[in-house]
């Protein structure tokens, strides 16, 4: 593999790694609350569509970043008034928002746009942009930093540059802030934070509205950045490898962008080879597809029973009189 080729597959890495790192750093703030979400698909679908969706309309790609990010907070306080208010059993709600964003997408679509639950293909103000840093063209003929600086570092939307700076982000506020370790304390042990006098109910609904905030650029990203419009059931399983990647990086931001990385490598492996060619034994395309499905079930049974959640994750709080 030359150069040129190895670029390519390392930017569809990072490209494809966007969405999955946005969500499992939504998940990661939510879950060390205590407050398990299996709602990041649904979340980032809703997004996905209402951003597409306000985009074909007002032809402003920033409107419709707004509007997905608003859907999915929606989602997020629907699952927090649930799991959190009504003290309901967290997975069952996050899967009902899963449910309740598949079907409801393609619902609003068809009657918005008759086009069979898709959104118009998006052009121009309609979709977020390449970005290309200073000097990268400049550079471009250094050898091997070169390209890698034009290449794989620069041309990337906005919100490609903001995922990857959401890691030393989330690693400053949940390790090097009072909010972050009082949050981590809700996780582990919420009837000490409230003994404290801080209010327990509070930061678990802080945490799940960043969680909503990143799912919605996520699902925006998909739509508006990755692709050029909403298509049904467009998420693919992403919110799902996005919690696989979760439990694999031990609820650690840095771990998380490894993890997600790895995922977005099999996704563009993938798409780039088709069929492999294996001493005469040809892997179908269809192994290819497969293969973040593949890793997801692999690290969830391999590595479910190492990886120890907060301990009060799942439960509901039930404050002591």
């Amino acid at each position: 593999m030359d150069l040129d080729t190895l670029l390519q597959v390392l930017d569809s890495t990072v490209r494809l790694a966007t969405p999955l790192l946005l969500a499992c750093l939504a998940g990661l703030f939510s879950e060390r609350s205590g407050i398990f979400d299996i709602g990041l698909e649904g979340k980032m679908l809703a997004a996905a569509f209402m951003s597409a969706a306000v985009a074909a309309v007002t032809g402003s790609v920033w409107l419709g970043l707004l509007a997905g990010i608003a859907a999915s907070l929606v989602m997020s306080a629907i699952h927090g008034v649930a799991s959190i208010t009504f003290r309901g059993n967290q997975l069952i709600s996050g899967v009902a928002i899963n449910f309740l964003a598949s079907g409801i997408t393609v619902l609003i679509a068809q009657d918005w746009f008759g086009q069979g639950g898709r959104t118009p293909s998006l052009m121009g103000a309609g979709r977020f942009d390449a970005i290309t840093l200073p000097f990268a063209e400049a550079l471009r003929g250094v050898p091997v930093l070169g390209p890698v600086y034009a290449e794989l570092i620069s041309g990337h939307s906005i919100l490609v540059y903001v995922a990857f700076l959401m890691v030393p982000l989330t690693w400053f506020i949940l390790f090097r802030t009072r909010f972050g370790l009082r949050l981590r304390a809700v996780g582990e042990a919420p009837e000490a934070v409230d003994t404290a006098g801080v209010s327990v109910i509070g930061l678990r609904f802080a945490a799940v509205g960043i969680c909503g905030l990143l799912c919605g650029l996520a699902g925006a990203y998909l739509a508006t950045g990755l692709q050029a419009g909403f298509v049904r059931e467009m998420t693919a399983g992403r919110g799902y490898i996005a919690l696989a990647a979760l439990i694999f990086s031990k609820w650690r931001p840095v771990y998380a962008l490894w993890s997600c990385l790895l995922f977005g490598l099999l996704q563009a492996v993938a798409l780039r080879y088709q069929n492999i060619d294996l001493g005469g034994i040809t892997i179908p395309v269809q192994v290819m597809d497969a293969l973040p499905y593949i890793l997801t079930v692999v690290i969830l049974a391999g590595f479910v029973g190492k990886a120890i959640p907060p301990r009060a994750g799942g439960e509901p709080y039930v404050k002591e009189r």
